[in-house]
């Protein structure tokens, strides 16, 4: 039989389709993972992956044996959570996905508080696409993720962290940049640059830009919140940046100014999820209780998820405060 770390490797292989970034992944050498992909191979007696000279591709049975082997890791790693919860505060090896618009502007002010709490935790985060990070939560990448809501899965188990108000950004010469608040009528005709798609910040800016009769500039789209905040800076337009980007980032430069709307606020709510199946139910729920309170408590602004804990079952909505 196969044995966990073989399976390991040979998923990093096919969701990387690059030897190099899935021996990264998985922390081993290259020659490891080649090596240990080929004893699989063997093993089965059958190819997996095709190898060409500049791109690898998974086999026909290779893709069928995909996901057997996702459900093997993710029952393994249930497995450990099971163990590992019946021990009760959480320590070990805890996988965290979340998107680059939220990872580098929240994680250095919760990461104190984390440590000091949980000393045998040790956190392994990643950043990814928001729009992915389901996916891969549900494939057993991640323990928990925390991403842009909703997520509307029925295996998983979804905790209301904060909403993040969305501010609208222009450079110290833009005409809108002596006002205090703004309108929505105020933007008529202006060109909004966003996030390419794959952002749920891509859909609200782009949504919201077709409501008022805006143009979103879509051939100056951001690679990163860092890029969209240089191209303001030039005039190439305005765009929304994340509270979380404001507060950490943006208040040191003096070059833009931030907006807020007047009336409806435009945000978005920000939550942490896990499986259902998981068997750290009670110290995941523990942990985004100290997040948020994290939060509330350096970042006043952002309206808290309050005890907004909201898992789905059965295709049922439960909530409880």
């Amino acid at each position: 039989m196969p044995t966990l770390r073989q399976l390991e490797y040979f998923v990093a292989i096919a969701e990387t389709l690059h030897f190099r970034n899935a021996a990264k992944r998985v922390n081993a050498s290259q020659p490891t993972l080649s090596g240990q992909l080929k004893a699989l191979e063997d093993r089965l007696g059958v190819q997996l992956v095709e190898r060409g000279a500049s791109a690898i591709m998974l086999t026909e049975i290779g893709e069928r044996i995909l996901e057997i082997a996702r459900r093997i890791l993710l029952d393994a790693g249930e497995i450990r959570e099971v163990a590992a919860g019946d021990q009760g505060s959480l320590n070990g090896v805890i996988q965290l996905g979340l998107p680059p618009t939220i990872g580098p502007y929240l994680l250095p002010s919760i990461m104190p508080d984390l440590r000091r709490h949980y000393p045998d935790m040790k956190l392994h985060v990643r950043e990814e696409l928001p729009e992915t990070l389901p996916l891969s939560l549900g494939h057993g990448k991640y323990d928990l993720i925390i991403a842009p809501f909703p997520l509307l899965k029925e295996e998983f188990h979804s905790v209301a962290l904060f909403k993040e108000p969305l501010l609208l950004t222009v450079s110290r010469q833009h005409r809108l940049a002596s006002r205090t608040r703004i309108y929505r009528s105020d933007l008529v005709g202006e060109d909004v640059m966003t996030l390419g798609p794959g952002y749920y910040l891509h859909d609200i800016v782009v949504a919201l830009c077709e409501e008022i009769g805006a143009r979103v500039r879509l051939e100056y789209e951001g690679t990163s919140l860092d890029t969209l905040r240089e191209m303001v800076a030039t005039d190439l337009g305005v765009t929304f940046l994340p509270g979380l980007y404001v507060k950490t980032v943006l208040s040191r430069d003096h070059g833009l100014r931030t907006l807020r709307f007047a009336g409806k606020k435009l945000q978005r709510s920000v939550g942490m999820a896990w499986r259902t199946t998981s068997g750290r139910m009670e110290q995941y729920l523990e942990l985004s209780d100290l997040v948020r309170a994290t939060i509330e408590r350096k970042f006043p602004d952002m309206d808290p998820g309050h005890a907004s804990r909201v898992h789905r079952r059965n295709s049922k909505t439960v909530k409880s405060s």
